[in-house]
């Protein structure tokens, strides 16, 4: 159950007083206080969290502190669409919005490599008007064997870099809390060029403490990873761990389910929930073709089928695309066989405005 406060109520007065005093004869159910900037007032709400069956709504709506009620029968409560009159869905980071009408493309390596190649990306990104990015530092690998990442000692450079050709975001995995720490640290020292987007990747889909760890800071947003072999109801609710903790900034990416019934394909493209995920949820929507098709295989009729695989992704309406490219793929350290040349990024981005527009054109139809 959610409890909505009139605008005038604070934590300090007589009305609030009453409500808490009244709940609290309720010991076997949960008392959070939430508070999110609306866009002309900054909204309150009690969330309660147990058995509610037993609170009587009439005495509740009687208190002249309470606006609304409302009964959540979802598990994932705060990433739900029930406040979104009050409170507007997505957020603003470094200038870029991310809601469920906007629409990134995030390009770049799934591993960084060399600083020479980090810079060949960011150049040609910004050749192609592309203020985002994807660079991984930490890079968990199903092998102890393969090439993990650079961790914290590429930070400095892939930081400048991006100052340097204007790039304002980037996605980068965090496997545990200390790479929070650091990402933040070698943001401090290089004078804040860029901005980080956090990414829990499909592999800690459920780890719980580190879902904790991205919640519990705000200063950078959130891409979760829909986890490789969990329901949707499932990664739903891991985002809620994320967004219990404080951090309401989250960008929900859909990556592919691990299936035999995906081959050829490295997993099976799940693209179709993107209009689900926008219909349960407040959260802004991603797709990752590169993971999903896991190769360059081209289709018979011209295309990369990672283009087509995107191309479904965004005419239902998908808000960010997160892609592998390389300058020389055959060098790279990770995921080689799936990295568009910058050449094919551009091909890409071209046919995915394509897409994008008739996307815009299909919802004009029902509006």
């Amino acid at each position: 159950m959610i409890l909505i406060l009139k605008p005038d109520i604070t934590t300090q007065g007589p009305e609030f007083e009453k409500i808490d005093n009244y709940l609290k004869q309720f010991p076997n159910v949960k008392i959070k206080l939430v508070e999110l900037e609306g866009e002309t007032r900054k909204v309150r709400e009690i969330h309660l969290i147990g058995p509610t069956h037993d609170i009587p709504e009439d005495v509740l709506l009687a208190m002249p502190g309470i606006e609304q009620l409302i009964r959540v029968s979802q598990k994932y409560r705060q990433i739900g669409r029930y406040d979104v009159d009050l409170v507007p869905v997505g957020f603003t980071y470094q200038g870029l919005k991310f809601d469920q009408e906007s629409f990134h493309i995030f390009a770049g390596p799934c591993a960084v490599d060399t600083p020479e190649y980090t810079e060949e990306v960011f150049k040609g990104l910004q050749r192609l008007g592309i203020v985002t990015s994807r660079m991984g530092a930490y890079k968990p690998r199903t092998s102890p064997y393969d090439f993990q990442g650079h961790g914290a000692k590429c930070l400095p450079w892939v930081f400048e870099l991006a100052g340097k050709y204007g790039i304002k975001i980037i996605a980068m995995e965090v496997l545990r809390e200390q790479h929070i720490e650091e990402i933040r640290a070698a943001l401090r020292d290089a004078g804040n060029p860029t901005g980080v987007m956090l990414q829990v990747g499909t592999r800690n889909a459920q780890n719980f403490e580190l879902l904790k760890a991205v919640g519990s800071q705000k200063e950078f947003p959130v891409l979760y990873k829909r986890g490789m072999g969990l329901t949707l109801e499932e990664s739903l609710n891991a985002c809620e761990y994320i967004v219990s903790e404080g951090n309401r900034r989250i960008v929900f990416c859909l990556r592919g389910v691990k299936t035999q019934l995906g081959s050829p394909h490295r997993n099976l493209v799940d693209f179709v929930h993107v209009p689900v995920i926008k219909r349960l949820t407040r959260l802004p929507v991603c797709i990752d073709p590169s993971h999903s098709i896991g190769s360059k295989a081209r289709a018979s009729d011209g295309p990369l089928e990672i283009a087509h695989a995107a191309a479904q992704g965004v005419i239902a309406g998908a808000n960010m695309i997160l892609l592998e490219c390389h300058p020389n793929p055959g060098d790279a350290l990770c995921d080689s066989q799936q990295l568009l040349t910058l050449s094919e990024l551009e091909q890409f981005i071209k046919d995915m405005a394509l897409v994008r527009e008739t996307y815009k054109k299909r919802i004009g139809l029902y509006s």
